[in-house]
């Protein structure tokens, strides 16, 4: 086992960015207005869960359900999408099903937390740093993200409704984007793969 610190703070960094857990402060304020439950500690364990199985899985855990790593981020953009059109229009789409998880699993926990391009990311990360090192980094992640979806409340308060309503705006207009730039991006892979 060989614990190297410097690859730990490589490996949180780089995942801290792509998890962006701060951005996605707007997305969890809309959907607590919208009555949606959000779940911090279900939400960050089954976002763990997903990582783990992939990490470890990769592409067979896929294979296993008959799809590719470009099926699936295509699958994830279409829920991005529909997130963002919620927070720019400030209409309700994706429905509260009033169960116990309530958003805590979709779309908190996939595909906000452990998304394609995060779960894809870690799979990277195995060819430049220690298994050990990667899963340190991970942990860190899921403690930051617990932090920021259970404190949310307090967060908001600090932040105040009108900056939250501006970020809302400007990051739905973001994870539209990065929706759109998702499904152009693995659309035109499983295209490649027909012909």
């Amino acid at each position: 086992m060989n614990i190297n610190f410097v690859e730990i703070f490589s490996v949180f960094f780089v995942m801290a960015a792509i998890i962006d857990i701060f951005g996605s402060i707007p997305i969890f304020v809309s959907m607590k207005e919208q009555n949606k439950v959000i779940k911090a500690g279900p939400a960050c364990l089954v976002a763990l869960a997903l990582f783990l199985a992939f990490f470890f899985a990769g592409d067979g855990l896929l294979k296993l359900f008959g799809i590719d790593s470009a099926s699936f981020a295509v699958a994830g953009s279409f829920v991005l999408f529909v997130l963002a059109v919620e927070m720019i229009l400030g209409r309700e789409i994706i429905k509260n099903e009033n169960n116990s998880s309530g958003a805590s699993i979709v779309p908190v926990a996939f595909p906000l937390i452990a998304g394609p391009g995060a779960l894809t990311g870690l799979l990277s990360l195995r060819a430049d740093y220690a298994i050990i090192n990667i899963l340190i980094g991970l942990l860190i992640n899921i403690l930051l993200d617990y932090i920021v979806i259970r404190y949310l409340d307090k967060i908001q308060q600090l932040l105040g409704q009108n900056f939250i309503f501006i970020l809302r705006k400007f990051f739905g207009v973001i994870l539209l984007a990065i929706a759109v730039n998702m499904f152009v991006n693995n659309f035109f892979v499983i295209i490649d793969k027909v012909r």
